[in-house]
């Protein structure tokens, strides 16, 4: 596994411990030598991942689309920045660079973006690890949901597995690659 795709806030939170996961991550994937894919942003979540990363020597690649990037959000000192032309092309562009892909805390943009792999990997489009990093058991909510409509026969038990989550960033990026 040589990229992952990290789906994360534009925002902070109001809880530190997601701006230290954000760190966190990032340590793990050079560790692990493993290169950055995100939304190209330098605020919240998003730009503390990639300054992290590439602080610690690792690469970064960010895919925003030209309206975000005008809007001075865009993340000016990355490996690799794509300007594409909406949100559609992100996302398409950020699943063809990664392995694999991980979400992080984050609000309406990070479900969008995590429920869209989810439901491609459950139509077989790709066999890409997916993965939950539930820092401070922000996704806790989440899984129950899943479970509950496997429960009610909306989701096949065997798409609950889609889902790798985990806390510790390290031991989620493991869980990932052998997937």
């Amino acid at each position: 596994m040589k990229t992952l795709a990290v789906y994360c806030g534009a925002s902070h939170g109001v809880n530190p411990i997601y701006t230290e996961a954000a760190r966190l991550l990032a340590r793990a994937l050079v560790e692990h030598n493993i290169g950055l894919v995100y939304g190209g942003g330098k605020v919240g979540l998003m730009g503390e991942i990639a300054d992290e990363v590439l602080r610690l020597g690792g690469e970064a690649t960010g895919v925003i689309p030209k309206a975000l990037l005008e809007r001075e959000v865009g993340h000016a000192g990355l490996t690799r920045q794509f300007v594409v032309k909406d949100m559609h092309e992100r996302k398409a562009m950020m699943a063809e660079l990664s392995e694999g892909f991980i979400a992080m805390p984050g609000g309406m943009g990070t479900l969008e973006e995590l429920f869209e792999m989810l439901t491609w990997a459950q139509l077989g489009i790709h066999a890409k690890p997916i993965g939950l990093l539930n820092a401070n058991g922000f996704w806790d909510g989440l899984v129950d949901f899943v479970r509950h409509q496997c429960a009610e026969g909306f989701v096949r038990s065997q798409h609950l597995e889609l889902m790798q989550v985990d806390a510790d960033p390290d031991a989620l990026i493991r869980r990932l690659r052998t997937r």
